[in-house]
């Protein structure tokens, strides 16, 4: 393997702070040298990534199903068939 053209691979935390959860676990995600850093419970300190979404706060993993209606598209869809089911 050539050296020098892969990315460092390390430990980081995934922080999910919709949910309050965090993982530990390795990537080749870089952070910023200036990047948010967090103590982990056995007292290392590691880069933090921040997510939105994380199998802690994902729809399809909780089970809590969420309708997004977005400007009315429901009840446009429904009136224009509602019209066509009347001829």
């Amino acid at each position: 393997m050539r050296s020098d053209i892969h990315p460092a691979y390390g430990p980081v935390v995934f922080r999910d702070r919709a949910a309050g959860f965090a993982f530990l676990t390795r990537s080749t995600l870089v952070s910023r040298p200036d990047a948010a850093t967090v103590e982990w419970e056995d007292g290392e300190v590691y880069p933090v990534v921040d997510v939105e979404i994380s199998s802690a706060s994902h729809p399809f993993y909780t089970g809590n199903v969420r309708i997004v209606d977005t400007a009315g598209r429901v009840e446009r869809f429904r009136r224009r068939y509602e019209q066509r089911g009347a001829r």
